[in-house]
Formats: C-alpha cells, sequence, structure tokens
C-alpha cells in the first residue's frame, strides 16, 4: 500500500505541475487546446513530435514557449536543400595548440540540446534526414568514428508545411515511424482567432514562466512509463493497432482496397504511452478508453497509407482511423 499512496502521491504533485505548465503555455499558444496536449504527452512520454500545419499557425512560437515552460534548453534548424549533416551534428577542426602542434577539436553541432525545433524537415536533403533521425531514434551521434551521446532529456519537435511540395524531400515511412505523432495544426475558428489578435497585438503580452526543469521532466516521464494499465485499455489498444493492418486477421474486409500498408508494433507502444501520459494530463491516475481514442489519430495517422482508390474516393486517413475505432473502441467501451 505505501507504493501505491506514493504513486498516488506522485502522480497528484506532477498533475499539478502540468496543469500550471499547460495554463501557461495555452496563454500564449491561444485556443488549440487539443495541440497543446498532444505536444505535451509526447514529451512526457519520451518522444518527437511531427508538427503539420500551414505557415502562421504559431508552430515555432509553441516550441518556444515549451522551451521556456519545461526549463530545456532549445535550438532551432531552418532546413534547406543545401543543409548538410555536419550543419546539425557538428564537426571537428584543427587547431592550433600553445605549443604549436595541432589537434582536432570537436565543435557540436545545435541537435547537441534538449529541445531542438526541425523547421521544415522535408527541405532538407534524404542524407541530412537521415543524420537527424539516427540521431532521435539512437540519442548519439557518430563524428569520426566516434560515438558522442547526447544529453537527456532530448526532443526533437519537426515541423512541415502540408500544401507546398515543390522542392522538398518527403520522408519515408521508415523514418515517420520514429515520430511518436504527428500533429495537425488547422486553422483556427473565428473566436479563437479573435482571441488571438487581442492578445498577440497589443505592448503587453503574456510571457511564459518556467514551470518544470530538466531533472523533473525526467522525472516525470519516469512516472509516466510506471503507470498502471488495466487489461480493457491494453485490449482497445491491441485490438485497434491491429484491426489497421490490411490483409491481417483481424482487420475488416472494407480495410482491403483502403489501406496500402498499416500501423507496426510501435505504434502500440506509443499509443500505451500517450494513453499513460495523457492521464497525467487529466489529473488522472491511470488511463482509459477516452484516452485511447484521444491519442489514436496523432499516432496512427503518420503510420498509415492510404491506397489509389481510397484516395479517388475521397477517403482521409483520419476518416479511415475514426471509422475503426467506432468498431474497435465502441464495442470495447
Amino acid at each position: 500500500m505505501a507504493a501505491e499512496d506514493k504513486l498516488v502521491g506522485d502522480v497528484q504533485d506532477l498533475s499539478a505541475r502540468l496543469t500550471e505548465a499547460r495554463a501557461s503555455v495555452e496563454r500564449r499558444f491561444v485556443g488549440q487546446h487539443a495541440v497543446v496536449e498532444q505536444v505535451l504527452a509526447a514529451i512526457l512520454a519520451g518522444g518527437h513530435a511531427l508538427l503539420v500545419g500551414q505557415p502562421g499557425l504559431g508552430k515555432t512560437m509553441l516550441v518556444d514557449t515549451l522551451s521556456t515552460v519545461l526549463g530545456l534548453d532549445s535550438a532551432r534548424i531552418q532546413f534547406t536543400p543545401d543543409l548538410m549533416p555536419a550543419d546539425i551534428l557538428g564537426s571537428e577542426v584543427l587547431d592550433m595548440r600553445p605549443d604549436g602542434t595541432r589537434a582536432f577539436r570537436f565543435v557540436p553541432g545545435p541537435v547537441f540540446t534538449q529541445l531542438l525545433m526541425a523547421d521544415e524537415i522535408n527541405r532538407a536533403s534524404p542524407r541530412t534526414q537521415s543524420a537527424l533521425l539516427q540521431a532521435m531514434q539512437e540519442g548519439e551521434v557518430t563524428i569520426s568514428g566516434q560515438h558522442r551521446p547526447l544529453g537527456r532529456p532530448f526532443h526533437v519537435l519537426a515541423t512541415q508545411n502540408p500544401i507546398e511540395q515543390e522542392g522538398t524531400y518527403p520522408l519515408p515511412e521508415a523514418q515517420l515511424d520514429r515520430f511518436l505523432v504527428q500533429v495537425d495544426i488547422d486553422y483556427p475558428d473565428r473566436d479563437t482567432e479573435r482571441a488571438i489578435l487581442l492578445a498577440t497585438t497589443g505592448s503587453d503580452q503574456d510571457r511564459p514562466h518556467r514551470v518544470l526543469d530538466a531533472e523533473g521532466l525526467i522525472a516525470a516521464q519516469r512516472l509516466v512509463r510506471g503507470m498502471p494499465v488495466g487489461d480493457s485499455v491494453t485490449t482497445a489498444i491491441l485490438d485497434l493497432v491491429r484491426a489497421a493492418r490490411p490483409g491481417a486477421g483481424d482487420a475488416p474486409g472494407w480495410l482491403a482496397d483502403t489501406l496500402v500498408w498499416g500501423p507496426g508494433p510501435r505504434a502500440a507502444q506509443a499509443l500505451m504511452l500517450l494513453t499513460r501520459a495523457r492521464a497525467v494530463l487529466q489529473g488522472r491516475f491511470a488511463p482509459t478508453l477516452d484516452d485511447v481514442a484521444a491519442m489514436a489519430a496523432p499516432v496512427l495517422r503518420h503510420r498509415m497509407a492510404l491506397s489509389f482508390a481510397a484516395r479517388a474516393r475521397g477517403d482521409g486517413i483520419d476518416a479511415v482511423i475514426a471509422r475503426l475505432m467506432d468498431a474497435r473502441l465502441g464495442a470495447a467501451a
């Protein structure tokens, strides 16, 4: 009982701090409650997020605000076609020592930070994309044969513009899978846009304040992984992910001509972590089916591909996910 009481107390303390952090972020990133929740959940789960939205929707401001609120060192890389791996990882330079001898010295790149914004990641060449995504997956880089670990925590928030594809290099499916979530940012509604105008064009603007620090975030991530998950939630995650694989025994018949490929086991792992993280954000001690439903689309949408027939019919990937959730999570509920 003592261990359970400690877990309850730790979750209560963390939930209170996260509520404060979320409120601080949303004072600047106005009206996008689901976006803030999904990005915070991804960071609490220890993963990386791909932010997809048209220019001017506040993606850069969101990352900057998160770095302040979470107390993390941050860096930003503007990806361009001529960007080289050494520009983000770092390189060795030849220095002259006081005694007249020469030696190589490593100059770390912007990837050696805690919260990295990879702006318009699909504008860089596949070679440069691979260098960053290897760092995301392995937590280290290799320069001149020497392994150099990145610090902890290390999170990448990458952005993409969904409408401008000229001169870009779309991320391969295997590299997309390294992002824990894909967060779609849409235009705000009229009332939200009015609030944005009033909040961001005056002389006095809300400034975010630090709520956590790096050590506190690492402790929070450890706590999230230690939360219990009920059998009903585990079963719902398995049912949903396995049903999204065309040709599999658990998939519905209509999926065969709708999807080309579906999510692998990493999607189930991501959904399990994110349901825990959302439960903490909501102030609960264990995830529920509502958490699975809320996090299913961000986890699955970049791990599934529509077939030509589905695109010709005008199907959308989120609509397919919603249909699967109605069939699987509705039955579980």
